[in-house]
């Protein structure tokens, strides 16, 4: 997860995609992790993964009761589904 962060400041998309997937993989309850991917798959134009990615992220973080990350993932997704709707 550390190591995504780093790549994505430096605009590696690829190598922080690649970072934060086995962040998710290792710890699937890793909500922060799911809301990192996310924006990461966003960032690099891919809307539709990143709107999977961030459902996933906030039943995840819902079961876990992280509240906080959940209603960032819900609010993120709500602009995503917003936006994919308006390009359709």
């Amino acid at each position: 997860y550390s190591l995504g962060n780093e790549y994505l400041k430096e605009g590696e998309l690829a190598q922080a995609e690649i970072c934060f997937k086995n962040a998710v993989d290792r710890d699937p309850h890793y909500s922060a992790a799911w809301k990192a991917l996310a924006k990461t798959m966003l960032d690099s134009g891919q809307p539709e993964a990143a709107l999977k990615t961030y459902e996933t992220g906030i039943s995840v973080a819902e079961a876990l009761g992280d509240i906080q990350a959940a209603k960032e993932m819900t609010v993120f997704a709500r602009r995503l589904r917003k936006a994919l709707q308006v390009a359709e």
